[in-house]
């Protein structure tokens, strides 16, 4: 378990989860919790390779902070297949004022554990984390 600047340890299984994403494609998305109790963040929700963006979207809480990271296939104007790894910040307006300076305290450390991030959004509604937003951040 790695120590975070903030004092919050980024567990094990965060670093794991995110290489499967990166090397084998076995998930689609990854969303990260901080979880006080524990003193570090851990996986709160894997997404299956089959599932959309909405199902992505669906999974970042309406008043919660989170950590997410999406893989996000596109095809470029040549028609190329691509692929860019996209983490996200999510702080929602309605957060309480503590989450949202734990996770902004925690978060470059957090992302540093995570090698491979392409794109980086701070969000704090669902319209800056839209798949437009993503996709035009990408090329």
């Amino acid at each position: 378990m790695a120590n975070a600047a903030s004092g919050m340890a980024v567990h094990d299984e965060c670093k794991l989860k995110f290489l499967e994403l990166k090397a084998r494609r076995t998930y689609r998305f990854i969303v990260y919790k901080i979880e006080e109790k524990q003193n570090g963040v851990i996986v709160e929700k894997l997404g299956e390779p089959t599932d959309s963006y909405e199902d992505f979207s669906a999974s970042l809480p309406a008043n919660e902070c989170r950590y997410a990271v999406y893989d996000f296939d596109y095809v470029t104007e040549e028609n190329c297949q691509k692929s860019r790894i996209v983490f996200v910040a999510w702080s929602p307006d309605t957060a309480k004022v503590r989450s949202k300076m734990i996770y902004a305290s925690s978060k470059d450390r957090f992302k540093r554990e995570l090698d491979g991030i392409q794109v980086e959004l701070q969000a704090t509604d669902p319209t800056e984390v839209g798949l437009d937003v993503i996709r035009s951040r990408a090329n």
